[in-house]
């Protein structure tokens, strides 16, 4: 499921998604919540620079949208429906899911986004 050259390998791992050799990411814990969107300038293996073009990263603003929307309808379904929570407490659920999940729907879906954009190459980085 995770082997190296697949599209979710990088994505969930947040790794280059050119080489997978290496996060993209300086810290690799999205819980430190200073550095989750410090990113590396380049791969250090094969030299893909992430930052593509400038304000490349604001696309993926709509994919951290779609995604939020999807975590609240889930989170309102599982509070609501299986639960059996009033609409208040289901609201108050997908607040709180967001907050909680916040940090990792950030790196998620400038993962997903530069991931539409570069595939894997098994000859990068090599001489």
């Amino acid at each position: 499921m995770l082997k190296k050259g697949s599209k979710l390998n990088s994505i969930l791992t947040g790794s280059c998604p050119k080489c997978q050799n290496e996060s993209m990411y300086s810290d690799k814990n999205p819980l430190h919540l200073t550095k989750v969107l410090k990113m590396n300038e380049n791969c250090s293996h094969c030299g893909l620079k992430y930052q593509i073009e400038p304000s490349f990263f604001y696309g993926a603003m709509y994919v951290s949208y779609g995604l939020n929307v999807a975590v609240g309808i889930a989170a309102f379904i599982v509070s609501f429906v299986f639960f059996g929570a009033s609409i208040e407490q289901s609201f108050l659920a997908i607040v709180i899911t967001l907050i909680v999940l916040f940090p990792f729907v950030l790196r998620l879906s400038r993962n997903l986004y530069i991931n539409m954009f570069i595939s894997y190459d098994p000859n990068a980085g090599k001489k």
